[in-house]
């Protein structure tokens, strides 16, 4: 998947999970000793392990994530940016290998082998990722370049159509700037009204109370995120699609940080768009007009006139991502043979642990609701009288991969009465060793800045 998720036909589950110098001390605590003892056991046997042992997951996937084994700056890498990117398995770089070098060429444009070959990949891709989400088919699958582009497509092809003056769209304060630009622009054009649904005061989710008071027979659309890329709440999808759809509107969810990270079935979800980086869409794609014209997405063409060709080639004019695409597919089908429940168990795992350690460092505040409320594996944050690309910057001194800045939710800090924070994401193949190191080159940051 792309910069806001990744990865694709399962390999076995390499056994690699070795303490560096580096890592000595975090492994002495307790908790990581009696950690270590279960990964170590699990490692023996993943494809048997790993439904019973959560915590076996992160230690053996990360042979098959070649880009973690190096050193920054003398340091073995601890790469904790995943909410922003996610790193490919080898899978994944050998499907894109594949492509590029034994049959690169356009899709459904030719009848030579290699056209055919790619235009087989490329749709087997699409089934691949409708089965991940349990779409009912590979046609509700729309290759975009990125989510931004599949939110775009939505605002302007559906938005043009549909919305007018006296009509309401529904977002959040926490949106993402690919889910909340697209929609001011829709509302510009239209004369729509943009609304905003506040957080709850006390555990910064999404007020669903809010949002109930807030729909009404003007709302048209909701346009939602269904995991926050900066507070880490997650969003009761199902009953936000019940409300929306009882007053006639239509519902968009973001799902960069879900579908990559927890069971996603579109169909049980009641969406009409959801959004990753490849785009799943409803019934109400036949009814959308084209977002670009241009080749490929048409039926016929005319000198005046065109008609256009059914979903999903109507939203995908000119060359599409292949090689993406065919990598989606292969990451798809990684994680579908892992089992999303077993990655979201882990990250549920290896999430509290990261809350409950980062929390504990004195001066820092993390930013949403706790582990009981349920929240996805990231934490953002803020060290008290430090900025967070000052102590981002330290961190990457010692080989710590965190993300520092906004994280395209500058409305979000100003709702927080903040200008940045610093955000640490694990994925499937971090551990709590890495946990603890991050935990370790804080301190000695803050301790850097105190002591200056």
């Amino acid at each position: 998947m792309d910069g806001r998720a990744s990865a694709p036909t399962v390999p076995p589950l390499r056994q690699s999970c070795q303490l560096t110098d580096r890592t000595h001390r975090a492994a002495t605590s307790p908790r990581t000793r009696r950690r270590a003892r279960k990964t170590a056991a699990a490692v023996e046997s993943p494809a048997a392990e790993l439904s019973a042992s959560p915590a076996a997951l992160g230690a053996a996937l990360r042979g098959d994530f070649p880009i973690l084994h190096q050193t920054v700056n003398g340091r073995p890498l601890v790469y904790l940016d995943n909410g922003a990117t996610s790193q490919k398995p080898e899978v994944v770089l050998h499907a894109l290998d594949e492509y590029n070098r034994r049959y690169n060429s356009n899709v459904h444009r030719g009848v030579h082998y290699l056209a055919a070959k790619a235009t087989t990949a490329y749709e087997e891709a699409r089934d691949k990722v409708a089965r991940l989400v349990n779409a009912r088919s590979g046609r509700e699958v729309v290759f975009t370049r990125n989510a931004t582009e599949g939110i775009n497509l939505v605002a302007q092809s559906w938005g043009n159509l549909h919305l007018r003056p006296g009509d309401e769209v529904l977002v959040s304060v926490a949106e993402h700037h690919s889910n909340l630009v697209p929609w001011q622009l829709a509302c510009q054009r239209t004369g729509a009204t943009l609304r905003h649904v506040p957080l709850t005061p006390d555990t910064q989710e999404l007020d669903m109370q809010a949002f109930k008071q807030m729909l009404s027979s003007k709302t048209k659309v909701v346009a939602l995120v269904a995991v926050s890329n900066m507070l880490g709440c997650i969003l009761d999808t199902s009953y936000v699609a019940e409300e929306a759809h009882r007053v006639g509107a239509r519902l968009l969810l973001d799902c960069c940080q879900s579908v990559p990270n927890m069971p996603v079935d579109v169909q049980a979800m009641g969406a009409d768009w959801i959004v990753a980086s490849a785009h799943k869409m409803s019934d109400v794609l036949e009814a959308m007009p084209p977002f670009m014209g241009g080749g490929e997405m048409i039926e016929h063409v005319g000198l005046d006139v065109s008609t256009y060709a059914p979903p999903p080639s109507r939203f995908e004019p000119g060359t599409p991502p292949i090689a993406e695409a065919i990598g989606m597919g292969a990451a798809a089908e990684y994680l579908g043979g892992l089992g999303l429940q077993a990655v979201r168990a882990y990250e549920e795992d290896i999430g509290r642990y990261l809350y409950e350690r980062l929390s504990a460092v004195p001066g820092v505040t993390v930013y949403g609701p706790p582990p009981s409320r349920g929240r996805a594996a990231l934490c953002s944050f803020n060290v008290k009288g430090l900025h967070a690309t000052d102590v981002s910057t330290l961190l990457d001194h010692a080989g710590v991969a965190v993300r520092s800045g906004h994280h395209c939710t500058q409305p979000l800090h100003a709702y927080l009465g903040i200008n940045a924070s610093a955000r640490a994401s694990p994925y499937i193949y971090n551990t709590e060793e890495e946990i603890d190191t991050f935990i370790i080159e804080l301190e000695e940051s803050i301790s850097f800045f105190r002591d200056a």
